[in-house]
């Protein structure tokens, strides 16, 4: 197109340019995505069908790398599948309401094939800028043998979500503790830790359902409650609770809505602070709104803790060679220690842009739901904290934007082409 030799011609020009090593460079028809995952698909399809190409860059080996290789074997939807399918495609109706981690990823990959998406693999984008001379973004990559590659686009889709990284706590005398200390991130089934005390730090979904799989696979495990915490169960009334919730939205406002899972709650799961879990002072909606904090939906944890197969701990304190030391002065021999302690953005270590993404958290600035669009051609899809749902809002609006962008660059090749 015109407008991508207009670049090529000022960098040719650039003397600047010239004194510098050359990465290999890439013109781009259409946006430019950074990840394969379930945003990064979904940004994809919604410009496919518009007529839009974009190429996807993808660090791993594979589209939803997290999900292959990061996640644990028991993994489940925790959401029942109509609120967790990607746009203009629906789940196989044979499915389970709950899918399993295997048929999620199966979802995705047909979801590519049907969309005939194809990510460029093995592409680690190292930094992406906005280049003010040429009006374009400069994404550079590394592959695998440490190569260089620069891709030139007028749109950058930033889709690699709020869960690139592992957040790894640093805990005194962590150096010195002599059992394993592993991340969620590596944990796939409770099967080695047969037999073991393990301590799992961390009570979101995650670390609840690690220490559910640890106590099938003979384990002991405990798990540490550093703050408070809203669990509710999966289901309420012969329906999902969030569906439940959704649809109760559209009738009573959230802290109405609020009132009544807390107290159905009550009702089915009992007190929770008899058990340590003591819940936040505002309710799990208006929580999930204001902080992004999700509440635990309950698979069948709470009743491991009732019976004292599961042990809840204070916040740790230290580790020694064999034991971990809590806030409130307990301690208690370990074999291994579990961290299942989230995971966070990794945006900021790689766009050389402060405006639209926050150093501090990797987050888009501006609230949902308008932290899609940046300026300059910038969007990002997948930080809503709002799960697939938020996921496909975003890439919706994403494509409508771009359109007629992308109609109007159109025009302007084919008027610039009859010219010469």
């Amino acid at each position: 197109m015109a407008y991508m030799k207009e670049v090529e011609g000022k960098r040719v020009h650039d003397p600047l340019h010239e004194k510098m090593a050359k990465p290999r460079c890439k013109l781009v028809r259409g946006p430019v995505i950074v990840g394969a995952g379930p945003s990064g698909l979904a940004a994809a399809a919604c410009l496919k069908q518009r007529d839009i190409p974009s190429l996807i860059l993808e660090r791993a080996d594979c589209i939803a790398s997290t999900w292959q290789h990061r996640a644990y074997d028991r993994l489940r939807l925790h959401l029942p599948k109509q609120f967790c399918e990607l746009p203009l495609m629906k789940f196989p109706k044979n499915l389970p309401t709950y899918p399993t981690k295997e048929d999620f990823v199966s979802y995705l990959q047909d979801y590519a094939n049907h969309f005939d998406i194809k990510p460029v693999f093995n592409k680690t984008v190292v930094s992406a800028e906005f280049d003010q001379i040429c009006g374009f973004w400069r994404v550079t990559t590394t592959g695998l043998e440490k190569e260089e590659t620069e891709y030139v686009c007028q749109w950058l889709i930033v889709a690699t979500g709020e869960n690139a990284e592992e957040v790894v706590p640093q805990f005194e005398g962590m150096n010195h503790f002599d059992g394993t200390i592993a991340h969620t991130s590596v944990y796939k089934s409770g099967e080695k830790y047969s037999g073991k005390s393990v301590l799992v730090v961390g009570c979101g979904n995650s670390g609840m359902e690690v220490c559910l799989d640890l106590c099938g696979n003979n384990a002991r495990p405990s798990l540490v409650v550093r703050d408070s915490v809203h669990v509710l169960p999966q289901q309420m009334l012969g329906t999902s609770t969030f569906g439940l919730s959704m649809w109760l939205l559209n009738w009573l406002p959230t802290r109405l809505v609020d009132h009544f899972l807390l107290l159905m709650s009550r009702l089915m799961l009992g007190d929770t602070s008899r058990f340590g879990l003591n819940r936040p002072q505002i309710g799990p909606l208006e929580l999930k709104s204001t902080s992004g904090k999700t509440p635990v939906l309950d698979v069948g944890t709470l009743a491991k803790i009732r019976t004292g197969n599961i042990k809840v701990c204070k916040a740790v304190k230290r580790l020694t060679r064999h034991a971990v030391e809590f806030v409130d002065g307990k301690v208690e021999n370990f074999d291994a220690i579990i961290l299942a302690t989230g995971y966070k953005s990794n945006v900021p270590s790689w766009l050389k842009e402060s405006d639209m993404f926050s150093n501090k958290d990797g987050l888009p600035r501006k609230p949902f739901p308008n932290g899609w669009k940046g300026e300059g051609g910038l969007y990002s899809v997948g930080f809503t904290k709002r799960g697939l749902l938020g996921t496909s809002l975003d890439a919706r609006k994403i494509a409508e934007d771009i359109e007629p962008l992308w109609k109007r660059s159109l025009i302007d090749s084919k008027k610039k082409y009859s010219i010469c």
